[in-house]
């Protein structure tokens, strides 16, 4: 009798250990991070995301003539030196008020801005620059025929090469506003003002993404609706 219960004690020690062992086991796989893929699956099917992380669809390079060349890597669209402007176009519908745009960009090559975005503002348009001007220069361009080096929105700030910039653009039925890593950078009420594009980047719109004889890199892209 005595054996028997020191068996039946191994025994179910033993089928304890194997199961909390599984457990734990599938545990950990829940806890796992995803995978890069299944990453750029959520890319794909979010509604919001312009950028499927991958490839250039929904959108062409758009023909400056003396751009430099555009490729898709490990989740960013590389904008790459050329002889002026180098960017993409938007290819969907996009609004023309009332909307967001977040992404992220980085300078890799060059000194001059890494990040242009073109955008609807009612029937006009209008370009965010962030580091033009030989680096430093954040503004609006162009506001009653002045770009973002010589009117009200223009402010400096310093660029670090290789780094990630969290950029957020919002339109509304007022006011331009624009965040570098959640810092207010603009805050421009439009009305009674004049809106337009520098001859450089006219081929930009309505909705756009360039660089000035710079190479920059732009990843997650998102547009979001306000009502």
């Amino acid at each position: 009798m005595k054996n028997y219960k020191s068996q039946y004690f191994i025994n179910t020690t033993f089928i304890l250990i194997v199961l909390l062992f599984v457990n734990c086991s599938e545990n950990k796989n829940k806890q796992e991070p995803k995978t890069e893929a299944a990453v750029q699956e959520s890319k794909i099917t979010d509604p919001n995301s312009l950028f499927d992380g991958k490839t250039l669809d929904g959108w062409k390079i758009t023909e400056y003539g003396t751009q430099g060349h555009v490729t898709v890597s490990d989740g960013r669209i590389i904008l790459n030196y050329g002889d002026g402007c180098t960017g993409i176009n938007w290819l969907g519908d996009f609004p023309k008020v009332n909307y967001e745009i977040t992404l992220e960009a980085r300078r890799t090559v060059g000194n001059d801005f890494f990040c242009g975005i073109t955008f609807p503002v009612n029937d006009e348009f209008c370009s965010l620059i962030i580091g033009g001007w030989g680096g430093p220069v954040v503004g609006l361009s162009s506001i009653d025929g002045e770009d973002a080096a010589h009117n009200k929105t223009k402010i400096l700030k310093k660029f670090e090469k290789e780094v990630w910039y969290k950029i957020r653009l919002k339109v509304d039925s007022e006011r331009i506003s624009g965040w570098i890593d959640d810092e207010k950078m603009v805050d421009f009420a439009y009305s009674g003002h004049k809106l337009s594009l520098r001859a450089e980047v006219g081929l930009s719109k309505p909705f756009g993404l360039f660089t000035w004889e710079t190479t920059g890199e732009i990843r997650n892209i998102r547009l979001g609706i306000n009502e």
